[in-house]
Parts: C-alpha cells; sequence; structure tokens
C-alpha cells in the first residue's frame, strides 16, 4: 500500500486510544507505524472483553491499530528500554501519549529525545497540555474533553442531567489534530531539516470543540444560551418528528433566507405575511406557539412524505437524525467512501474508513492490527540485533513475541 507517508517511520509509545488513534491515522496515509507495547499489550485490547468477551476481532482496537507491526517489549528491564531507545533513534517521528513524567523517568522525554535527536519530530498527546498545575494528572477524554473543557454541562438541558459522551469522541478528535500536526512538522522537515516537538491535548482539543461558546465569553464576557426546542430563538433550527416516530432536523441558519421554504413545505405560505412570524425577531418573541403548531403539523404525515415535501424546496435545508443502525444502512454512508476493507489471513473486514480521501479514494490499509508481539522478531532484526541474541531476548521476557495470527 503507497500513500502519501510511504517512506515515513513512526515509532508509537501509547496506550488506550488518542495516542494509537493518531497513529493509526498515519498507517492509513502510508506510514510504517511500529507499536511499542509492553509483554501484555496496550490495554485498549481488553475492550474486546467488554464488548463480549468471546468475540472473532476486537473492532475498537482493530479500527485505531490497522496496518501497524507491533513489538513488545519489557521497558522497565535495562535491555528493553535500551531497544526501545534505538527505535526512537532510527524514526523519523516519536508518537506518545503517556504522561510526561512517566516518558522523563525512562528518558524518552520531549526535552531528552529531542536533544539527543534534533531532527525528530517528537508528538506528544497529553491530557491537560505540558505545562500547569495538572500537566501531570491522568485523564480519559471524557474528563479532560468532555467534562474540564465544558462540553458536558455546555449540552446539559436546564435542570436536567448531565449528558454521556460515546466512547473515544475526545480520542478520535484529538488523534486527528495529532495526525495534522505531525504531518506539517514533517513538512517542515522536509523543508529545513529540522525536527520539533509538537503536542496537544484533550482539554485544548475539548475547548476548540466548544470553540463557539468559549470565543464569545473572551471576546464579549457572555455565555451563550442552551437551547431548549420548545423556545428556541429560531424555530428554523430545530428538531421535529414526523408522524411515524422518526426525528429529523430542520437547520435554517440563515432565517430570512430559509423560512420562506419551510412555510411553503408545510403548506402555511400564510405565513410568510404573518405579523406573529414575518420576521426572525417575530419568530423568536413567538416561538413557542410557532414550534408547537408545527410539531402538530409534522405529527399528521410520515417522515418520507416529510422529505418529499422537503426535497421540492431548495433552500430548505434538513436532516434525518439516524440511529447507528441506520448510518450504517445509509446509501450516503457508502457513497461518502465511508467504508474500507482491511485485509486479513482469510479476506477482508469491513471497517469504518478514516476521514480523509487521497485522489478521491480512501487509504486502503495494509492489514489487520497487529497481535501483541507479532513483529518482535522482525522488528529488532531490523535494528541488527543478532539471531541468537534475539531468543535470548524471548526467553527472558526482555522481548515478547506472537506469531501471526496468534493471540
Amino acid at each position: 500500500m503507497s500513500g502519501p507517508l510511504e517512506g515515513v517511520r513512526v515509532v508509537e509509545l501509547g496506550v488506550w486510544v488518542a495516542g494509537p488513534g493518531a497513529g493509526g491515522i498515519l498507517a492509513d496515509w502510508g506510514a510504517d507505524v511500529v507499536k511499542v507495547e509492553p509483554p501484555e499489550g496496550d490495554p485498549c485490547r481488553t475492550f474486546l472483553n467488554v464488548l463480549g468477551g468471546d468475540l472473532p476481532s476486537n473492532p475498537v482496537f482493530e479500527l485505531d491499530n490497522r496496518g501497524k507491526r507491533a513489538i513488545a517489549l519489557d521497558l522497565s528491564s535495562e535491555r528493553g528500554l535500551a531497544l526501545a531507545h534505538r527505535l526512537v533513534a532510527e524514526a523519523d517521528v516519536f508518537l506518545t501519549n503517556l504522561r510526561p513524567a512517566a516518558l522523563e523517568r525512562i528518558g524518552l522525554g520531549p526535552d531528552q529525545v529531542h536533544g539527543r535527536h534534533p531532527g525528530l519530530v517528537y508528538a506528544i498527546i497529553t491530557g491537560y497540555g505540558l505545562e500547569g498545575p495538572d500537566a501531570e494528572r491522568g485523564a480519559y477524554d471524557v474528563a479532560a474533553f468532555w467534562s474540564r473543557a465544558g462540553i458536558a454541562e455546555a449540552l446539559r438541558a436546564p435542570g436536567g442531567p448531565l449528558p454521556f459522551q460515546r466512547g473515544g469522541m475526545g480520542d478520535h478528535s484529538a488523534a486527528m489534530t495529532g495526525a495534522a500536526m505531525i504531518s506539517a512538522a514533517l513538512v517542515e522537515h522536509a523543508r529545513t531539516g529540522r525536527g520539533q516537538v509538537v503536542s496537544t491535548s484533550l482539554l485544548r482539543q475539548g475547548c476548540y470543540t466548544i470553540g463557539f461558546d468559549l470565543n464569545v465569553m473572551l471576546m464579549w464576557g457572555r455565555s451563550l444560551n442552551v437551547g431548549v426546542r420548545e423556545t428556541m430563538y429560531s424555530p428554523v433550527v430545530n428538531n421535529y418528528t414526523a408522524g411515524d416516530g422518526r426525528p429529523f432536523w430542520i437547520v435554517g441558519l440563515e432565517g430570512d433566507r430559509h423560512w420562506p421554504a419551510l412555510a411553503r413545505a408545510v403548506g402555511r405560505p400564510e405565513w410568510l405575511t404573518d405579523e406573529r412570524f414575518a420576521t426572525g425577531t417575530c419568530r423568536a418573541i413567538n416561538a413557542r406557539e410557532l414550534v408547537g403548531l408545527l410539531d402538530e403539523i409534522f405529527a399528521t404525515r410520515p417522515l418520507d412524505e416529510w422529505a418529499e415535501a422537503f426535497e421540492a424546496e431548495p433552500e430548505l435545508f434538513w436532516s434525518r437524525v439516524n440511529s447507528i443502525e441506520d448510518v450504517i444502512a445509509d446509501e450516503q454512508f457508502l457513497a461518502a467512501k465511508s467504508v474500507v476493507d482491511v485485509p486479513d489471513e482469510l479476506s477482508s473486514m469491513p471497517m469504518l474508513a478514516t476521514p480523509a480521501d487521497f485522489d478521491g479514494e480512501p487509504p486502503r490499509p495494509r492489514f489487520r492490527a497487529p497481535h501483541v508481539g507479532e513483529h518482535t522478531r522482525a522488528i529488532l532484526a531490523e535494528l541488527q540485533v543478532p539471531a541468537d541474541e534475539i531468543e535470548a531476548l524471548v526467553a527472558s521476557g526482555v522481548a515478547v513475541t506472537g506469531p501471526a495470527g496468534g493471540a
């Protein structure tokens, strides 16, 4: 498989999702990503148990680790750590999401590595950043991205419970930033030969995700109100439910442009001159009444019939609200090339594509995710470790091997 990052060697020392997710994107884009794991493996492999235990594959782990090669080393041993340092020395990129203090203890902190290898791109994804009182605080994305950055509270309906995020939402968002910052640093390296430390955090990613709210607060000192559908300031940007119980969203962000199309679609052209609804201000003042009237109208027909009415109005923007099952069955999901076939020993597995195409096509992953230590022997051989020494490392437990197709 080729790709825009073909020929780039990435050494990944990461766990769970954010760091491995960035490495998975780089692998999709053609980089040779070597995943360094402890002898027991990345804890993300345990998601198999969470998903049901005795299953043939681990979809969560596969998404972020397909196409990589894996070496398992005991970094608590002097020899295992020395081998990890040799891997980093021969890489173009070192990618990690371990906490800075842990990296410093094993000589792989940002300043330590960059001091020895000034041409290396050192990429680190943290919970809260590299500086400040919480720089060493442990964090999953539900903590730093969802909770600390303000997203959960901003999405809470007044008086209601806090919403739960889905798994990996912040991690995958940070992973995309990680892949982008590494790519930008590689462009800089190609131009100047200079390496650098690039970093992002789940907190910063969360803050950027909710950037409308935070920048309004920074610049104007004001908070944005949480929308409640029954009293939305603009009823033309709201969710409704059709007569068959299927929800949908009207997305008329430009009220004066989209309102006439909506009024015609629901068979109420007289609303365009009705003093209650004629302007955006009037619609805001009378939002509860207008939302109630629209609820009554939309309840009279199933969504497929409303879809026909909506499609007859080019200036009416809307979307179905899909369940996960609906997404998989959505014709546009497939037309948008959202699925790739990932080869394995027997044939291939359908998986979600990473969200960037090159020459109009999503990258084709090389192979399924590696098993623990699957490529240990081959990678050590590339480091010119003699065969008898490799066997001694395996026998002592410093290096762990797993045969292709093994556990």
